[in-house]
């Protein structure tokens, strides 16, 4: 999973990332350790150093030295220049005020969600806490989730703050488009809002249908019954479907070629026009990748394209590709450690799904993915160490790996954080390598394809006891959603 430099690679991947090689340090709180990177000390820069006025010699008498006008420096000529002087300055002031406004004070720090369109940024612990922080109140008028494999409406209750349920009684498909809406999805990708029984409840929120509130969240109010005993199971966007039959012989290092249509929601990110990261699709308009791929000067939108429903690199040349609006890294994201390692691209214009192209299902809360279980990751990533990416999309089987054997001495000692997953296996031959990063691990649950994690790192390409490491999707979906929230 290492990537090596060498002459004019073709669709080489320099963004995936290898094991950190320096020895690890202990995190408190947390039974694992973290890489500890010498810090960089630049050079200092040079002084530049004034010129000394000399003394004038005397000018010899018999020639007469005209004085020009121009270098003669009057008291008004002085006051003209110290006033233009300190226009130069405020104005230049200003500018670095602009920019730093612009790309510091402009973005929210560590793990604050920005209010819509305004300025102001809100810790994710005081969203849906009943108090509300954004000018507009968008931290508490959206506070609406999915819960489980079917996709469960709950509703923040402020009163008993607590999630609960929502009874299906007087429900109907617009109060289900708002709840979407509400969410952070797209109404027009809507689909249904249908009626199951849910026993894991004592407590609901109902409609009040007489409210003449057209904010659907001011409508709840919490009720100790439902008449009907079902709740709302709502479904925002038809994800996880595939052409894709389950075959255990399809293995991307130790794999085959993937056919059109098994991994629709399966995006090759170009950068500068190559080939850089994976991604995987989870609406219209997003796109789900790595942090370390979009670090530094990679975060400019400008250079980014998405192509999808194509198997083909040599292929994506003839498209033009759907070109990339708005770049955001999770703000706790740590190249050292690797936490965090995700990262959210919005299209400026909005793909068209079809059988060959559509989206994965993001993991809804409470959901959890078992030691063991057979996942699947995908992308255009080199098929042996050190070698060139891949011309075609590559398909392989992995298990999903405990995080306590992981985190292993002889694995990788303590490095595997919460935010992380493994999967692979411990004798090494089937493995993501670099040109993979950013792509989808993905799992099939109630018949249903689900977004388990995104590829991030790990030791070379199927090194024996180095499984490929995994951003953890179950952590992250609440950070997506409240992100797509805010940047409707």
């Amino acid at each position: 999973m290492t990537s090596e430099s060498r002459a004019n690679p073709y669709y080489e991947n320099y963004a995936y990332q290898p094991e950190n090689g320096a020895p690890p340090r202990y995190v408190s709180g947390y039974n694992v350790y973290l890489p500890n990177n010498t810090p960089y000390y630049p050079q200092s820069v040079p002084h530049y150093i004034l010129p000394v006025s000399t003394h004038h010699s005397t000018p010899v008498p018999t020639i007469v030295q005209p004085k020009p006008s121009s270098t003669k420096c009057t008291p008004r000529l002085r006051k003209i220049l110290c006033f233009l002087f300190a226009i130069l300055i405020l104005m230049v002031g200003a500018g670095i005020a602009v920019v730093i406004w612009h790309f510091v004070l402009g973005n929210c720090f560590g793990s604050k969600i920005q209010c819509g369109t305004t300025r102001v940024c809100v810790a994710p612990s005081q969203w849906c806490d009943g108090i509300h922080d954004c000018p507009n109140g968008e931290d508490e008028n959206r506070c609406v989730r999915l819960y489980g494999p079917e996709f469960v409406l709950e509703v923040y209750s402020s009163e008993s703050k607590t999630w609960y349920p929502v009874c299906h009684d007087d429900w109907d498909e617009k109060d289900g488009k708002s709840a979407c809406e509400d969410i952070g999805y797209n109404g027009n990708t809507y689909v249904s809002s249908s009626a199951i029984y849910f026993n894991e409840s004592r407590r609901f929120m109902r409609l009040n249908t007489s409210s003449g509130d057209k904010d659907l969240y001011n409508k709840m109010y919490n009720s100790q019954w439902c008449p009907s005993s079902r709740v709302v199971s709502l479904r925002c966007i038809d994800c996880g479907m595939s052409r894709k039959r389950v075959n255990p012989r399809n293995r991307i290092v130790g794999g085959t070629a993937a056919s059109i249509g098994d991994w629709p929601w399966q995006v090759s990110l170009h950068f500068r026009g190559i080939h850089l990261c994976g991604g995987s699709i989870i609406t219209p308009e997003w796109i789900v990748t790595a942090a370390h791929c979009v670090e530094g000067t990679n975060s400019n939108p400008n250079y980014w394209k998405a192509f999808a429903g194509i198997l083909r690199q040599t292929e994506m040349f003839s498209y033009k590709g759907h070109r990339v609006a708005k770049v955001i890294r999770h703000p706790d994201y740590d190249s050292t450690s690797k936490s965090n390692d995700v990262a959210l691209m919005k299209l400026q214009t909005p793909l068209y799904f079809n059988e060959f192209i559509g989206p994965v299902c993001l993991p809804n809360y409470g959901m959890m993915f078992q030691p063991e279980q057979m996942c699947w990751i995908s992308g255009w990533g080199a098929l042996y160490q050190r070698g060139n990416t891949s011309k075609v999309l590559n398909a392989a089987r992995v298990p999903l790996i405990d995080s306590l054997l992981c985190n292993n001495r002889y694995i990788y000692n303590g490095l595997i954080l919460p935010t992380m997953i493994c999967a692979g296996y411990l004798e090494g031959k089937v493995d993501s390598c670099q040109g993979d990063s950013g792509g989808p691990l993905v799992t099939m649950k109630n018949a249903l394809w689900w977004l388990v994690g995104d590829t991030s790192w790990g030791t070379g390409c199927a090194t024996v006891y180095k499984p490929g490491v995994y951003g953890n999707m179950t952590v992250f979906a609440e950070w997506i959603y409240r992100n797509m929230q805010a940047n409707r």
